[in-house]
């Protein structure tokens, strides 16, 4: 529900957007930066399954103030994390994803997010 309080913004200056291979879940983000690639503002349209979407909330609650390489960083951890590789990443409310990392074919959805600002971000 808390997408609908974020929509996507066709005349945002960043666009990204990013597809599951596994389920076919997509998200697409309009992004709005400051002078030093910091996000400023976020639009999301979820074409995701319920996991990808509470991802996409759980990004975009924290999002606002990084940047590029903030994101990356956080996707790397995110993804060990998920193949069991890492601790829990220091991302907010990350921890209410713990239930999915044991559906490996729901991993792409969680990640759409980072990967669709990433894009947008470039």
């Amino acid at each position: 529900m808390e997408l609908s309080a974020l929509p996507f913004d066709d005349g945002a200056p960043l666009k990204g957007s990013a597809r599951s291979r596994s389920c076919g879940s997509v998200i697409e983000l309009s992004l709005a930066s400051d002078e030093h690639g910091a996000i400023t503002a976020i639009g999301i349209r979820p074409h995701a399954c319920a996991i990808g979407q509470a991802a996409a909330a759980i990004f975009a609650n924290a999002a606002p103030g990084m940047g590029g390489q903030a994101i990356s960083q956080a996707r790397v951890a995110i993804a060990a994390w998920l193949s069991g590789e890492g601790d829990i990443p220091q991302w907010p409310e990350m921890q209410l994803l713990e239930q999915a990392r044991s559906y490996p074919a729901r991993h792409g959805a969680i990640l759409l997010a980072w990967d669709a600002a990433l894009e947008a971000l470039g």
